[in-house]
């Protein structure tokens, strides 16, 4: 079998396989990773292609993990195919013929061997729950598994090895479907994310295409530029670029990349430009990112989850004690073992878990990607929220409505030019500035030199040896020191009045404006005035444009505080003056210019059609960008809290009563065990239910 490995710790391994696995050669690929006496447990994520591997990490181990991988293929598979007997539907896990494995062979055991046969294979079988509570012990954790292997002990110590065994089959099978559940809610958060779209730059000669990034095949170039995500993995052939890796690292400060060194999908570019061969498609690298998504969720629990855990791993000990208890008390191993049958941890923790995924899964089919239950609670408890303007609340596809010519330029001329130096950008208001251009039919030549994105200001180049600037007032007038007298200020003001002006300059003169036009987005209104009515009490709006063009905006929008002209520091610093407040700030913006506010708030969200860096900081992306779908998330987050505290109410009381129930001897200790994970069951598949969103 074909495979590369994508990650690797002692004792795990993520391989990349080939291609995606057929939902037809799952339950075969399953058997015959199992065969590997030193695979102890494999995750198969079918549709990307991917294997996650816990394995015997003594010498020698790993090596013979690699090779049997390498040895499984298409006849081993359809050998394997042989021994499953029916094809099952496609599933995170082979679990209907697991559950026949372990029923039918334990129940073949007691039937058809000897007693001495039987009891011997009983014991045999012991040794897995056995060391696993020994070494949980030599680590100094009194935790699950050893009061697993206690309960079988004590079975042992009766010389009833029969009960030894059906208390064993007994928690295998809860095991099973607790990680038949878990998987479950993992492959349905995959699939959800699959279905995010992404779009390249293909580099065509001289000419850029924008391309869904699904197309991309190996040897095509693309361009990635300051905002943009790199979209598969490649190798810069031009240019260079300071790359954030942060998804794929955890490395918080971009690195430089140049020619000849190599990019990753899931990255993205804060500065510089970059020309990508690619060397592998979109379909085997955006899974990877993916994956590691999911892998992660476990290292950004919200403080709920975190607190439930933590108390399910402190209850361990109190059952021993109430084990001990009731056997000095009672003189009773039938009773005593039914105190150390029932525990709190697994249930508080699965039920947990399945609920984050639940809500992860439902919110990217939605329309936002959330990366960890940490989000969500933040998201549940917040009271304020801020909004940057353009791309945020206007349409992500603004107009230009008016174009003022200067100087002896004329209206086509300033805005062939502003469209050339815009169009390598990604920004909304670039966007419209080249589709204005495209719209009258006017063609450009790049007689300019290369262009420097200059963020929250605008863009320089140069033209025949004169330094040529497109960008804000503030960036032209104040930082270019480009002069403008009052007839001309009169007069822009007067041709721009309520628009969003963007000012070209050429070796310090004045040369032209265009008035840009943002159209609300539809349903802003309606969607702050129900989040005020969720809880948000205070609804912010910031942006660098002009106090004008602020101020009627934030008016149609239904936004009582605003503040124009800012610049990306004043952003941090404002939502830094908030939460110095007390508040708990949701920050929703979509550009460069937006990332340090979305990295401070307590949830920074970030607009779908933004950019890769804003989006690489955030915490939560809304893929369609509407306003309504912080809406939903809002409710699905107070739902996720409310969830996870009544399954906490519902695990502590129906765990009580059975241990209460198996003490007192109403219930034998292998009903209580079977009880205990039925309801354990029970709970998770209820959590992994859809929110009312």
């Amino acid at each position: 079998m074909k495979y590369q490995i994508a990650n690797e710790l002692p004792g795990r391994l993520r391989v990349k396989l080939a291609g995606p696995v057929p939902p037809a050669d799952l339950d075969a690929l399953y058997r015959v990773l199992g065969s590997c006496p030193d695979i102890a447990k494999s995750t198969v994520y079918p549709r990307i292609g991917s294997v996650a591997l816990t394995y015997n990490a003594a010498p020698g181990g790993r090596a013979r993990v690699l090779e049997h991988l390498a040895a499984i293929d298409a006849a081993a598979i359809a050998k394997a195919k042989q021994g499953c007997g029916l094809e099952l539907a496609p599933r995170s896990h082979s679990l209907l013929m697991d559950l026949a494995s372990l029923v039918g062979f334990h129940f073949m055991r007691r039937w058809f061997l000897p007693a001495p046969l039987a009891a011997a294979w009983t014991v045999f079988s012991y040794r897995k729950f056995l060391f696993a509570g020994l070494k949980s012990l030599a680590a100094g954790r009194l935790d699950v598994p050893v009061l697993d292997a206690a309960a079988i002990g004590i079975s042992f110590a009766k010389r009833d090895p029969r009960t030894a065994g059906l208390t064993m089959l007994l928690l295998n099978v809860g095991e099973t479907l607790e990680e038949y559940t878990r998987s479950r809610s993992e492959g349905a958060l995959i699939n959800a994310l699959l279905d995010l779209p992404e779009t390249a730059q293909l580099v065509e000669g001289d000419t850029e295409v924008q391309v869904p990034s699904s197309s991309l095949r190996a040897g095509q170039l693309i361009a990635v530029r300051t905002g943009m995500p790199v979209c598969v993995d490649g190798t810069v052939v031009r240019g260079c670029a300071m790359v954030n890796q942060a998804a794929l690292t955890g490395e918080p400060l971009a690195v430089e990349r140049t020619v000849g060194d190599d990019v990753f999908a899931g990255t993205a570019v804060e500065d510089g430009e970059i020309i990508v061969e690619v060397k592998a498609n979109e379909g085997q690298t955006k899974l990877r990112t993916i994956v590691n998504l999911v892998e992660q969720t476990e290292s950004y629990k919200s403080r709920t989850q975190s607190r439930m855990e933590r108390l399910a791993d402190r209850i361990v000990p109190w059952n021993f004690l109430l084990a001990g208890i009731v056997a000095l008390t009672t003189r009773s191993l039938v009773k005593t073992s039914a105190a150390l049958m029932v525990d709190y941890s697994c249930a508080l923790k699965l039920t947990g878990s399945i609920a984050v995924l639940s809500a992860m899964s439902q919110s990217a089919q939605a329309g936002f990607t959330v990366k960890g239950s940490q989000h969500f609670e933040s998201m549940a408890q917040a009271d304020v929220i801020v909004f940057d303007k353009t791309g945020t609340l206007t349409e992500a596809a603004p107009q230009v409505a008016r174009v003022l010519s200067l100087d002896g330029w004329d209206d086509d001329e300033v805005l062939r030019f502003a469209a050339c130096l815009e169009e390598h950008f990604p920004h909304p208001v670039a966007r419209a500035v080249v589709r204005a251009a495209a719209e009258k039919g006017l063609e450009h030549r790049e007689r300019h030199a290369e262009v420097e994105y200059i963020v929250a200001h605008g863009i320089a180049s140069s033209l025949a040896g004169k330094r040529v600037v497109i960008g804000s007032e503030h960036f032209v007038v104040e930082d270019e020191q480009v002069e403008i007298s009052e007839a001309q200020k009169d007069l822009i003001a007067r041709e721009t009045e309520g628009l969003s002006p963007l000012y070209l300059a050429v070796d310090g003169k004045l040369m032209g404006v265009i008035g840009v036009q943002d159209p609300l987005k539809a349903g802003v209104p309606e969607a702050i005035a129900e989040l005020r009515r969720l809880g948000l009490s205070r609804a912010i709006m910031l942006t660098g444009d002009n106090e004008r063009t602020a101020a009627r905006i934030a008016a149609r929008a239904g936004v009582s505080e605003f503040h124009a002209n800012l610049l990306p520091e004043d952003k941090y610093a404002f939502v830094e003056k908030l939460k110095a407040e007390g508040a708990h700030v949701v920050m929703v913006g979509d550009g460069v210019n937006d990332a340090p506010a979305l990295a401070l708030a307590d949830v920074g969200i970030a607009m779908g059609q933004g950019t890769a860096v804003a989006k690489e900081v955030a915490d939560i992306t809304l893929t369609g960008g509407q306003l309504g779908s912080i809406v939903a998330l809002r409710r699905m987050s107070e739902g996720l809290m409310g969830r996870l505290n009544g399954s906490f109410k519902e695990v502590m009381a129906i765990n009580s009563t059975l241990l209460a129930a198996g003490i007192g001897g109403v219930i034998s200790p292998q009903m209580s065990s079977l009880l205990h994970n039925a309801s354990t069951v029970a709970l998770s598949m209820r959590n992994g239910k859809r929110y009312d969103a």
